[in-house]
């Protein structure tokens, strides 16, 4: 087994009296490492015939011409937008998007410009998301322990490393060692959402909407991944976004220099109700990650969304 195959463990335990189990996943928060089997390209020929490898060889010639097919549908779809449609409209704006999608370095990409307002927010979160998280700095400590305060206000502060941490859905008693991917940002989004939104906060925290999976998702790590998604799927680790949901972010950005943080409210209440609409246990939560992500797109592809406030699943929020 590769490096790179997911690993899995059950450790049982009891929070509040209440029996479970739970899985440990050494790549829960990497959507670097889907839940699909490895590819192995390097198929046996022996038993093929000749007759076989005509077929394969008249295969690729078929994918060949369709994709050189599709390469002209693209390049006339894109002149069509700009000549008919204009370069301002939405439609004009977006149908390049297609070719940059699934793009090489001969691909054309969008361009457009942003305000110094919006310059500025963009500046000011890609700096945010170049903090990892440091467990020996203070500030990310106190911020720690913070988190804890707001979850559990009713009780004592555990150390920094206890097994109580677990209760939170670390899956540790070491939390700093759960953020891999997410870095500090993840943690500040969790303290965001407890603040704004503390009845849904508990809520999710304590799982207590609808019927619950006898082996449920671990709420800190699952609002790591949901950081970690959001960062791929707005294409901020790149210089300038150019996906769909990351241009439309943009515009986000310049009515509310907290977008970021509100739509990871959004995108964690909306991945609660996509895993109980699909009764997912835990086995499912990359599934059910990748379907919150593409439901999060189509609500932010909305024309009439101008502010996270206007996105339909916002009104989950409490």
């Amino acid at each position: 087994m590769s490096s790179k195959t997911l690993r899995r463990r059950l450790h049982h335990g009891d929070v509040d009296g209440r029996g479970y189990e739970q899985l440990e996943a050494s790549g829960l928060d990497g959507l670097n490492e889907p839940l699909l089997a490895e590819y192995d390209d390097k198929k046996h020929t022996e038993g093929q015939t000749l007759e076989d490898i005509g077929d394969d060889e008249q295969r690729k010639q078929q994918l060949h011409w369709t994709f050189l097919f599709s390469h002209l549908i693209t390049q006339w779809a894109q002149w069509l937008a700009n000549i008919v449609l204009g370069s301002g409209s939405l439609l004009g704006r977006f149908l390049p998007l297609i070719s940059a999608s699934e793009s090489g370095p001969s691909q054309k990409c969008i361009s457009y410009s942003l305000s110094p307002l919006q310059e500025a927010r963009l500046r000011f979160l890609k700096q945010r998301l170049e903090i990892p998280f440091d467990g020996s700095r203070v500030e990310h400590q106190d911020a720690l322990k913070q988190l804890w305060s707001l979850s559990y206000p009713d009780r004592e502060l555990p150390a920094l490393k206890s097994e109580l941490w677990k209760e939170m859905g670390w899956q540790g008693s070491d939390p700093s060692t759960d953020f891999r991917g997410g870095g500090f940002i993840s943690l500040e989004n969790l303290i965001f959402l407890a603040k704004k939104f503390p009845d849904s906060f508990q809520r999710l925290l304590h799982k207590q909407d609808g019927t619950r999976a006898a082996w449920e998702y671990p709420f800190a790590v699952a609002g790591i991944n949901i950081s970690f998604t959001l960062i791929q799927m707005l294409d901020l680790q790149s210089g300038k976004p150019f996906s769909v949901a990351g241009i439309r972010f943009l515009e986000l950005l310049k009515e509310d220099e907290m977008a970021f943080d509100n739509l990871y409210c959004v995108a964690f209440q909306m991945l609660d109700a996509q895993w109980l609409a699909k009764r997912a246990s835990y086995m499912e939560f990359n599934d059910v990650l990748k379907s919150t992500r593409t439901q999060l797109e189509r609500e932010l592809a909305l024309e009439d969304v101008f502010s996270v406030k206007d996105l339909p699943a916002y009104n989950l929020l409490r």
